[in-house]
């Protein structure tokens, strides 16, 4: 779909409206770019020439088919076999978590509400035996 082209593209130079944009605006532009990139204003090459052309007009001189892949969504871009619907890899545990998903916390709040429990029955015995004895 073609966007609005008075929305792309140079309207000023130099604070000076340009009108509209002809083959020699693109040149001298083209020439521009050569020397900002080290070379001749002889040496002008295709890369400037595009460079110069979607710069002034907005328009891209790119492969129609590059363009719809830019367009598309990035989701949507690299599709190996389109429909296939894939699969959920399975998930490694990380570095923290045991083989049941449990973090390291979770071990150790575990762990010690298991040896507050031990604590409070041996104390619990203890005052037992006391108690008897």
């Amino acid at each position: 779909m073609k966007t609005n082209p008075l929305k792309q593209g140079i309207i000023t130079e130099h604070s000076t409206g340009i009108g509209t944009v002809n083959r020699g605006m693109v040149r001298v532009r083209a020439i521009e770019l050569a020397v900002i990139n080290g070379r001749s204003a002889a040496d002008v090459g295709k890369s400037d020439w595009d460079q110069a052309l979607q710069e002034m007009t907005g328009e891209s001189v790119n492969d129609p088919v590059v363009e719809a892949l830019e367009a598309a969504p990035e989701s949507e871009r690299w599709d190996p076999l389109p429909g296939s619907p894939g699969h959920q890899a399975p998930t490694a545990p990380s570095a923290d978590e045991d083989v049941e998903g449990r973090s390291d916390n979770e071990r150790l709040v575990e762990a010690g509400i298991a040896e507050a429990g031990h604590d409070q029955m041996l104390q619990a015995a203890r005052a037992a035996i006391r108690q008897g004895s």
